[in-house]
């Protein structure tokens, strides 16, 4: 490909004072990446507490323990987000969703512990939950986070939401067209396009 073809590729991806978003979206990347793999490891060891330790520890509850396990996760996971983020709640992507819309994609920090720990409370006990929906909401709460650390626009700070969510989509399913698929339906307007580079970045980062 010539050289001019490639700059003004760049110039359509990195708008005009991107440099310093591009570089978060490396960096918000490779947080939601390591977030994701302490999440997935988190859910293997409470699985294997819950179903493999605890079973040889208490054998006389026999099968009685495949229900009180389930049971004991949510009492454990509930107020986790009750009383630290209540924002946590729910799935995950709506709650992303609205903060884009609502909120100026701002989230509070704290959003991505407790939905780190009370998700893998919830999975790792045999809840019924899947992976996508926390990481999504935890990997856009760190994006946002780097996004008013840095008192970013409310554009730039929803774009690195996006990056965010692209990224644990990406870092989950070792899939970085998937996440950077699902961010740019999803997540991002149409005037935010210009900024697809940032996600693409941050979704190859992270995986």
């Amino acid at each position: 490909m010539p050289r001019r073809h490639i700059v003004n590729l760049l110039d359509r991806l990195v708008p005009k004072g991107g440099l310093v978003l591009m570089v978060m979206a490396v960096a918000v990347g490779a947080g939601t990446g390591l977030a994701a793999v302490f999440f997935i490891r988190l859910i293997a060891l409470i699985e294997h507490f819950s179903y493999t330790e605890a079973m040889v520890l208490y054998p006389l509850l026999g099968r009685l323990w495949l229900i009180i396990i389930p049971i004991l996760g949510a009492l454990i996971g509930g107020p986790i987000i009750a009383y630290f983020a209540t924002e946590a709640k729910g799935h995950g992507v709506p709650e992303v969703m609205k903060a884009l819309i609502l909120q100026g994609g701002r989230i509070r920090p704290r959003v991505a512990i407790a939905k780190i720990f009370a998700s893998a409370l919830c999975i790792g006990s045999g809840g019924s939950a899947g992976r996508e929906g926390p990481i999504v909401q935890v990997g856009s709460a760190l994006g946002s986070t780097v996004g008013q650390w840095l008192r970013l626009s409310d554009e730039r700070i929803k774009n690195l939401v996006a990056c965010g969510a692209a990224a644990g989509i990406a870092a989950t399913f070792n899939a970085p067209i998937a996440g950077v698929a699902f961010s740019s339906e999803l997540l991002m307007s149409e005037h935010q396009v210009a900024m697809l580079g940032n996600v693409v970045i941050a979704s190859v980062s992270s995986s």
